[in-house]
């Protein structure tokens, strides 16, 4: 039987055996859903937030004690799109439970009764809600927290990508859900994000309606020594071995960005033959081989952006992490304009996400992407 690659680069959750460490995250995140304590949790693109949300999820405890709900906010663009997705998140469990639970939801969820429609196949009432027939965001948006805190079991509910909701057209989503948040005994929620700025701009500010309203959870880098053990152990499984200083490379590479270690781990296990050993020139042909297989993807990217733009990427990618962007220095090293040039590029840059800020460093957000700008460029 084919061994599965242990080395998961989706944002599927296949078990705990294929989950690296976060052992604090995780007990920190439990015991905020067990006390009562609604989280904010804060991480880089990638750096694995859902999959902790999903581990979390999937444990004994919060499958024994409460019924949780994940939506990703990050295609949604409008009150009524995220009341779609929890809408359907919510009904998605009422699959072979019979009326009982239907007449509840309805009964309370009275605004979204259109979105029930009798399947021409089967004769089963189905839900198959449209935009269009969410006629009262606000209205829904409150009837469906009135049908979670109805439960009997707790809930707990994860809001990823929470930062879209800044985006939205609408400019009270958030008085509006703070609003409904605050009014639940038995609801508890997960809001996160990878938008540093914005997110600690919508929990940190004064000013804005979930300023301190959570407990605070920032995702780092995986241990070192704790990735090393988990990726050796798994090459061992298989009759493989892992070279540590081919981890190595691969961790400070990435400086331990889980997606892109795990990108490169899936690569190299699968290069790996039972009895073979992944040492630092398999690695550097599975690093250049991947990158070679965004290469379209990328050239296209960069394409599309005008000169000041792509000029300042290929800068930043060849300093990694960028200091001091907008000084005299900078520019002359890199041959741009001035710097006024460099803070126009920056600030549309950094308003798509392509450039992400830490302190007062810069970095490109796709690492694969600032790699290949080092290869090309």
């Amino acid at each position: 039987m084919l061994q599965p690659n242990p080395f998961i680069i989706t944002a599927d959750y296949y078990g705990p055996e294929y989950f690296c460490d976060r052992e604090i995250e995780t007990k920190t995140l439990e015991n905020n859903i067990a006390n009562g304590r609604n989280t904010v949790l804060i991480s880089s693109r990638r750096m694995g937030k859902s999959g902790l949300i999903s581990h979390v999820f999937n444990r004994n405890f919060i499958q024994s004690n409460f019924k949780a709900f994940s939506i990703d906010l990050y295609p949604t663009s409008s009150l009524s799109e995220m009341i779609l997705l929890l809408a359907k998140e919510i009904t998605g469990r009422f699959k072979n439970r019979g009326e009982r639970i239907l007449e509840e939801f309805l009964g309370i969820v009275k605004s979204l009764r259109p979105g029930f429609k009798v399947d021409p196949v089967t004769g089963q009432l189905v839900f198959d809600l449209s935009l269009g027939e969410i006629v009262s965001p606000p209205d829904s948006l409150e009837e469906l927290f009135q049908y979670l805190e109805s439960s009997e079991t707790p809930c707990v509910i994860a809001m990823d990508e929470f930062q879209q909701i800044a985006e939205y057209p609408e400019h009270n989503v958030l008085e509006l859900l703070r609003t409904q948040v605050q009014k639940c005994k038995h609801t508890w929620f997960i809001f996160a994000g990878s938008d540093r700025r914005m997110m600690e701009k919508l929990f940190n500010n004064p000013s804005e309606p979930f300023y301190m309203s959570c407990s605070p959870l920032f995702l780092d880098a995986i241990d070192y020594d704790k990735y090393l053990d988990f990726s050796q152990k798994h090459f061992n499984d298989a009759g493989k071995r892992l070279e540590e200083d081919c981890f190595k490379r691969v961790y400070d590479l990435f400086e331990g960005h889980t997606w892109y270690v795990q990108r490169l781990m899936n690569e190299l296990y699968a290069w790996t033959k039972p009895g073979e050993v992944a040492d630092m020139p398999m690695m550097e042909n599975a690093l250049t081989f991947v990158i070679k297989t965004y290469a379209r993807t990328f050239q296209e990217q960069i394409s599309t952006y005008p000169e000041a733009q792509k000029q300042l990427l290929i800068a930043i990618a060849k300093e990694g992490n960028a200091e001091l962007i907008t000084s005299v220095a900078f520019c002359k090293k890199h041959a741009m304009k001035s710097p006024s040039t460099v803070q126009s590029a920056l600030r549309v840059l950094h308003d798509k996400g392509i450039v992400s800020k830490i302190d007062n460093t810069y970095s490109i957000t796709n690492r694969l992407l600032s790699i290949w700008l080092r290869m090309e460029y």
